[in-house]
């Protein structure tokens, strides 16, 4: 197992990213996967009707996308 970089350490192994377009928007880093979905959902209450947004919450550790919001798949 990797040992995390000091950014995700401090700043936490979770990223989500809030976008409108391409500007990003806001964003936040959490160390518990669990609290960063539950983030997703209330972002998608708080900002799920701005033009063109779109949420992208990744694990910074292994560079997965563990959810995306509107889902185009």
């Amino acid at each position: 197992m990797t040992q995390p970089s000091a950014r995700m350490a401090a700043m936490g192994r979770y990223h989500l990213l809030l976008a409108t377009g391409a500007r990003p928007v806001q964003q936040g880093w959490w160390g518990n996967e669990a609290v960063a979905r539950d983030k997703v959902r209330r972002w998608i209450g708080e900002y799920g009707d701005m033009p063109g947004d779109r949420l992208v919450l990744t694990d910074e550790e292994t560079g997965e996308v563990l959810a995306a919001w509107p889902d185009h798949g």
